[in-house]
């Protein structure tokens, strides 16, 4: 099984992608552990909560990993608690670290930021987000993980994201 992770900051069409990707290729995405785990904390969250974050994500996956056939596509995954984490609070966990070593993925695609920026409740920053994408891709480029910048509007994106993955599909 091909196992594809969607990463880049907030509003980025990784959810839409994610979600257009599974649907053409009649599998299953993995959600955003975040959001679900966020709409239920009934205060601000904290760094400690990252951990709970990440380790529902990597359950999260690994249950509807058992469901996906050939491809599972993951609306994000450690390395965009990794880069949140040091970003907000100048750390990651040390467990967060070690799961982003282990867990093996395919390919990454890292999302632009030239899509709009749409207002969310979970949302934070909209004026950081070159910011942090320059981060994501540093992060990417140093641990040595395959991945492909998606740019452009929703269509292009897709169709891109799917001529790779028919190539990795030989």
């Amino acid at each position: 099984m091909l196992k594809i992770i969607l990463t880049g900051p907030e509003s980025t069409g990784k959810t839409t992608l994610a979600r257009q990707l599974a649907a053409h290729y009649r599998t299953f995405w993995v959600p955003e552990f975040a959001r679900i785990y966020l709409d239920h904390l009934e205060r601000p969250y904290e760094q400690s909560d990252l951990l709970q974050i990440a380790k529902g994500q990597l359950a999260l996956e690994d249950k509807l990993a058992k469901k996906a056939a050939r491809l599972l596509f993951c609306d994000t995954g450690l390395l965009v608690l990794k880069v949140w984490s040091e970003y907000k609070y100048g750390a990651c966990h040390p467990w967060i670290l070690e799961q982003l070593h282990k867990r093996k993925y395919d390919i990454f695609f890292l999302c632009g930021i030239d899509v709009p920026w749409k207002f969310d409740p979970q949302r934070e920053h909209p004026g950081v987000r070159q910011e942090l994408y320059l981060f994501y891709k540093k992060e990417l480029q140093s641990f040595k993980i395959p991945f492909v910048e998606l740019r452009g509007n929703e269509e292009d994106r897709l169709a891109i994201a799917k001529k790779i993955i028919e190539k990795m599909e030989g």
